[in-house]
């Protein structure tokens, strides 16, 4: 073949490829924008169980995962500078506060950080506590998730329910071996420590910011905070 040849086989197969890739990439833009809003509305749909979960449906009146605030990283909350904002949910009723919905982490587990989910009424007390990511020894320490809590009568997160300041001192929210107020199984209380101080901290940021967490416009930005 001639150099003139190869320079036009050369360049009839970059063409091929060049629409074909143009081709490919208009059909996968395609394929997500018509994909989009049903991936969108699933992802939604998980977020309301899993805020169902400690959000009681018949408390509020408007639409949760469309009405938060953003807050920076705090210790409180279990979060570090790295980690960034954090979103509140808030639960209104009549344009009324109702509850807020926000994520903890327990640094402190057995096998590593425990990630919650907590609702926190207007009154300051919790709504629901539930685990929604740890690494804790399966059959031993994972009883905080009352998923895998063999005891499906009453799990144990649940004894955190109705609870608040008002009825459980803030020195007392800790597990009864360390002279505290709440349940821990035996073999197994550093996961229950973790969690129950986790939750404590958590309320406690809750109760002292409530005004400043319901206050701003939806979707807003808090300033301030320690991420230390």
């Amino acid at each position: 073949m001639t150099e003139a040849g190869a320079l036009r086989t050369s360049l009839r197969t970059a063409a091929i490829l060049a629409v074909f890739t143009l081709v490919f990439t208009l059909l996968m833009a395609s394929t997500y924008r018509a994909t989009k809003p049903s991936i969108e509305a699933s992802a939604e749909a998980e977020k309301m169980k899993l805020v169902n979960e400690v959000l009681p449906p018949d408390l509020y009146d408007n639409a949760p995962l469309g009405d938060w605030v953003a807050i920076p990283p705090n210790r409180e909350l279990g979060y570090g500078a790295k980690d960034g904002p954090q979103r509140v949910l808030r639960a209104r009723k009549g344009d009324a506060p109702a509850a807020l919905v926000l994520e903890a982490v327990a640094p402190d587990g057995y096998a590593g950080k425990i990630h919650l989910i907590l609702g926190v009424d207007a009154g300051n007390r919790l709504l629901g506590v539930r685990v929604v990511k740890h690494a804790e020894t399966p059959g031993l320490g994972d009883y905080i998730d009352p998923k895998k809590d063999r005891n499906k009568a009453s799990p144990w997160i649940r004894q955190f329910d109705a609870k608040g300041f008002d009825q459980v001192a803030a020195t007392e929210w800790r597990v009864k071996k360390d002279g505290g107020r709440f349940d821990a199984r035996a073999g197994a209380t550093i996961s229950a420590r973790a969690v129950t101080n986790a939750v404590r901290r958590a309320l406690q940021y809750a109760t002292d910011n409530r005004d400043r967490l319901y206050a701003p416009p939806a979707q807003a930005t808090l300033q301030g905070g320690d991420p230390s």
